[in-house]
């Protein structure tokens, strides 16, 4: 079989390059496109007007449809800040605990901590509303015997959303173990051994000589935990529907009730693009401060 080197590239890559176009970059153009219209969802492409930036004037301005959504983006953002500064701490503490040279070959208990990665979302959420009922949830008993009265876990304002950190946090944990262990078996043992002759040991040989070179580790897990989090979705919509008072409604949930149930599609698709942006903006300055504490 004859060819150049050219034509062989692009044959084998025009299958995923198909793949992308038809399942992200169409739909994504689509998205753009209909973030400029005033279209129903229920009906066809060519019933969709164009109004320009109708629909991005009406979520920035001070009416219904930019108050909810500005309250759907905060209680989002609150969501991913809360999950990420107790998964990746937690992870780590984890990840170094299972390093350990008495752990290091027990695969069962790294097993156990990342099957919980596995467990499907829909499945995870009907587990914790059980756990989290009123009178007979398993974790307000066991507060009952510490004397502790029964929290209204998803019906009070003030605990639903954090409620929902708690159960994003037991389903992800394990999946950044398995990430941060993977960054502490690619550590030089010649770096260890160096330090260990400094005189590091204990915290200050994690904050020393750990942390800084898990920074490539800590960088990847905390945007694909913040990606993960702007994402959720399946919590919501099985538990809360986004109450007790708008509380729990997320941009992913409120997007969904805007352009499905409401069958304003134009609009939602520009709400979609608002998020896409602000999340890429994120994801940068994420990359930016990375790049400039490097430098220094």
């Amino acid at each position: 079989m004859r060819g150049s080197p050219r034509t062989w590239t692009i044959l084998l890559l025009s299958p995923s390059v198909g793949l992308l176009a038809v399942f992200v970059f169409i739909p994504m153009a689509l998205s753009i496109w209909l973030s400029f219209q005033q279209w129903s969802t229920q009906t066809p492409f060519t019933a969709a007007h164009w109004i320009g930036l109708g629909n991005y004037s009406e979520i920035f301005g001070y009416g219904p449809v930019g108050r909810d959504f500005r309250q759907a983006l905060a209680n989002t953002l609150i969501y991913s800040a809360e999950s990420i500064v107790v998964i990746l701490p937690l992870s780590v503490a984890l990840a170094v605990l299972l390093h350990q040279a008495a752990l290091r070959k027990n695969h069962i208990l790294r097993t156990v901590l990342f099957s919980t990665y596995m467990v499907p979302m829909v499945a995870v959420a009907l587990v914790w509303s059980k756990l989290y009922s009123p009178a007979e949830g398993p974790i307000n008993q066991a507060l009952g015997w510490i004397g502790i009265a029964p929290l209204s876990w998803l019906s009070s304002p003030d605990t639903a959303l954090s409620s929902l950190v708690m159960l994003n946090v037991w389903q992800q944990t394990g999946y950044f173990t398995v990430l941060a262990v993977a960054g502490l078996t690619q550590i030089p043992t010649t770096i260890i051994e160096a330090a260990r002759i400094d005189g590091a040991r204990g915290l200050k040989f994690f904050w020393r000589v750990t942390l800084p070179l898990l920074r490539r580790t800590l960088l990847f897990s905390g945007i694909i935990a913040l990606i993960n989090a702007v994402q959720v979705f399946e919590p919501v919509a099985m538990i809360t529907q986004g109450g007790p008072v708008g509380s729990t409604n997320v941009v992913t949930y409120h997007i969904r009730r805007v352009g499905i149930e409401r069958s304003e599609g134009g609009l939602g698709s520009a709400m979609a693009m608002i998020v896409m942006l602000i999340l890429g903006a994120l994801v940068s300055a994420i990359f930016a401060a990375a790049g400039r504490r490097s430098e220094a």
